[in-house]
């Protein structure tokens, strides 16, 4: 269940984080994003997005939507950098 339950948060946080910052990664690459932002956003907030909207799936979306904004965040940087080049 544990599993699923990181697919569909992900899916939903990536794609969220997908419209706001106008990438287009496709399903697969949302919900990539949506569960590595999970990670992220669990290291930078979790105990206090627990704090402020429960451990339950508003906490553990919000943490991820943060997370896959900061990600994508990072990306755009990366690939803005690069093709500077």
């Amino acid at each position: 269940m544990g599993f699923i339950y990181a697919i569909v948060i992900g899916a939903i946080a990536g794609w969220l984080a997908d419209m706001i910052m106008g990438d287009r990664f496709g399903l697969i690459g949302n919900i990539v994003v949506g569960i590595v932002g999970g990670i992220v956003g669990n290291m930078l907030i979790g105990e206090m997005a627990a704090g402020i909207f429960g451990a339950g799936i508003l906490g553990s979306l919000f943490t991820a939507f943060i997370g896959a904004l900061v990600l994508l965040f990072a990306i755009n940087m990366v690939m803005g950098l690069l093709n500077r080049g």
